[in-house]
């Protein structure tokens, strides 16, 4: 509701009339002559401020001790403080006045209906515009031009002279990301911002400080440059924003050396730090062309929006209302409000992530050179407790999003397929230093303990990761087996999460090769370091667990599951995949406190620049807490991936 502070009945003013006579759409000006009557002029004054005056519309128009320029002078210098603001008007009617005539003149009056967009909200009066038609002396003949008497007030009925109309945005506050445990983690925080100022600074003289300054706070000098030049004189040209703790001790008194160079202090919807599940809460920033050319009803030029992430996504949640005030502004600067619309905050965004693990993860991470990832979640709901992705990954979702073969960590997937065909923990499986399918020959890792060759128990094939002991059972499972046993553990089965989110694949073999390279993860089979979390969390909880990152979001979890992870299933699992820790490759987790942890360490190979690289992984849960480690390119699943693994659970326990 627009709430209006102009006094009662400003928007009924009128000149003091006796009588109202409405004059025909082409009715005379009182004689018996052809004069035109006052309504055509009437319509063209009400057509030429609908929409705003343009040059030249009041050309043919005559006003009473004005001139048409004047008059488009007098409209400029009452609106400009409006900006991009215009109204419509529509004349409602022309009427006589017969109130105390003056001798050779006749009189009458315009109602004019206004309306403006005030934020969204319909701002709405009318004025009147006098009116008179001089006649000649003697004759009673009419001089045949009616015009119309000028004033502010046919803009706006309280306007005085030299008053003006001023138009002030009032930006809503944008609504804040919260964590799990409602504390916000996007929410205002103090920025500095670092720019020229135009009007403490010769035209001169500007360019030079631009390149300053840039040389100064590190950004392109050119191009920085440029930028100031074609600003107006009166702009302030960010060179960049800085989080306050990040401001540089010498970029006060550089500031201070620079003619025109100034610090502003300002709030910005921020996380707790800059890398803060950043591919995942996306940014803020002044909108792009592009948005505004695809959706101009949302996005004007220099409004403020979400640029990626969460923040792009849930943006019309977040942003909130501007509201604005309208005021006429005095000679001396002083202002009377005349409309108000009042700004409307943007809704929180309720997440999952809890800050100090997501703040852990990220601690971990930052030293990793390739492109990295760890995320952790609950396994009894779901909740995505930490999604970060490192350094290496230069901006990129690694964590949720990330596309990679998985490697023997999917052996938890290749072990439930087995089960299903028929084996128990027990069962015994040809664990051998090679084998061979169509011509392709398949080994362990390197250092693979003998002492674990032959005929093992499934049990410690899992242990140890035995590839050639998967690839000797590929047959068992059946065409689906792999595929469907993927399913049960949550992975394949895509969904929309509400952000971006990798499922994985298990892709359908189209050799004998490729069907043993599936069953150690590799071929056709990829996964993100999230679902990989939902796999070992869902041998943790017994049933499959879908990722949720957004608690008030309704994600279908029924569907996809054709044959659901049993109880039976999950116990002889988690047997296997204890057996990791006690007796294989997970050791390091052995000793951890508080509950026995379950895990799979795993390797990829992929081919660069000719050269066989291999992605390291490891996966546990402990309690109720799953995590997943990748690191795209490492030595092996238990020397890279796992000493981060181990931290992260060390300290998160």
């Amino acid at each position: 509701m627009v709430h209006t502070d102009a006094m009662p009945g400003a928007a009924l003013v009128r000149p003091t009339l006796a009588v109202l006579v409405v004059l025909a759409l082409a009715g005379c000006s009182g004689g018996e002559d052809d004069t035109p009557g006052p309504q055509e002029p009437a319509l063209t004054l009400a057509a030429a401020l609908d929409g705003g005056l343009e040059d030249g519309e009041l050309d043919d128009l005559a006003f009473v001790d004005s001139s048409a320029a004047e008059v488009a002078a007098d409209w400029t210098a009452t609106t400009e403080g409006l900006g991009d603001l215009v109204p419509t008007v529509a004349l409602s009617g022309v009427a006589e006045t017969e109130d105390e005539p003056v001798e050779g003149v006749e009189t009458a009056a315009a109602t004019l209906d206004w309306s403006w967009d005030v934020a969204g909200e319909p701002w709405t009066y009318t004025t009147t515009v006098p009116m008179r038609l001089p006649v000649t002396d003697g004759g009673g003949e009419g001089s045949g031009t009616w015009e119309l008497q000028w004033s502010r007030t046919v803009v706006e009925p309280s306007l005085r002279e030299a008053t003006t109309l001023s138009l002030t945005p009032v930006a809503a506050r944008r609504g804040e990301v919260l964590g799990g445990d409602g504390e916000a983690l996007v929410t205002d925080r103090l920025v500095t911002r670092v720019g020229i100022d135009r009007t403490q600074v010769a035209p001169g003289r500007a360019a030079a400080s631009a390149r300053a300054l840039a040389a100064l706070v590190e950004v392109a000098p050119g191009p920085y440059a440029a930028r100031v030049e074609a600003a107006g004189d009166a702009a302030f040209v960010e060179a960049l924003v800085l989080r306050n703790e990040d401001v540089p001790p010498a970029v006060g008194p550089g500031v201070a050396e620079i003619a025109g160079a100034r610090l502003i202090s300002d709030r910005l919807p921020l996380a707790p730090t800059r890398e803060f599940a950043a591919p995942v809460l996306g940014t803020v920033g002044e909108v792009t062309a592009e948005m505004v050319e695809e959706e101009p009803e949302a996005y004007a030029p220099g409004d403020v929006a979400g640029l990626s992430g969460l923040q792009a996504r849930y943006d019309d949640v977040l942003r909130g209302t501007d509201g604005a005030v309208l005021s006429a502004v005095a000679p001396d600067g002083r202002e009377r409000r005349l409309v108000r619309v009042p700004d409307q905050d943007g809704d929180p965004l309720r997440t999952t992530l809890d800050e100090d693990l997501q703040l852990l993860a990220e601690d971990l991470l930052a030293d990793v050179g390739p492109a990295s990832a760890l995320v952790a979640l609950r396994p009894s709901d779901g909740a995505v407790l930490a999604a970060a992705s490192g350094p290496g990954a230069d901006g990129l979702n690694v964590a949720t999003y990330g596309q990679y073969a998985p490697g023997s960590t999917f052996k938890i997937v290749s072990s439930l397929a087995l089960l299903r065909g028929g084996l128990t923990p027990s069962s015994t499986v040809p664990c051998t230093p090679t084998v061979t399918v169509d011509g392709r020959v398949f080994e362990n890792y390197d250092d693979y303990p003998t002492g674990s060759l032959g005929d093992v128990p499934l049990r410690t094939a899992v242990a140890q990761s035995c590839n050639t002991a998967m690839i000797a059972e590929r047959d068992r499972p059946g065409p689906d087996g792999v595929a469907t046993a993927a399913a049960a553990l949550g992975l394949g089965v895509d969904r929309d999460l509400g952000f971006p989110s990798y499922f994985g694949q298990v892709g359908a073999p189209g050799s004998e090769t490729g069907r043993a390279a599936t069953m150690i993860g590799q071929g056709e089979v990829l996964a993100s370091p999230m679902v990989m979390a939902a796999v070992v969390g869902s041998v943790q909880e017994g049933a499959r667990v879908t990722p949720r990152l957004l608690p008030d979001l309704d994600v279908d979890t029924a569907t996809g599951d054709d044959q659901p992870l049993t109880a039976t299933e999950a116990g002889q699992l988690r047997s296997m995949l204890r057996a990791v820790v006690t007796d294989g490759s997970g050791s390091s987790l052995a000793d951890l406190p508080g509950p026995p942890a379950i895990a799979k360490t795993g390797t990829a190979e992929f081919e660069d620049g000719g050269e066989t690289r291999t992605r390291a992984w490891m996966v546990a849960a402990q309690g109720d807490l799953a995590v997943a480690v990748l690191v795209a390119e490492g030595d092996s699943g238990s020397g890279t991936a796992g000493p981060l693994l181990e931290a992260f659970l060390r300290t998160a326990g």
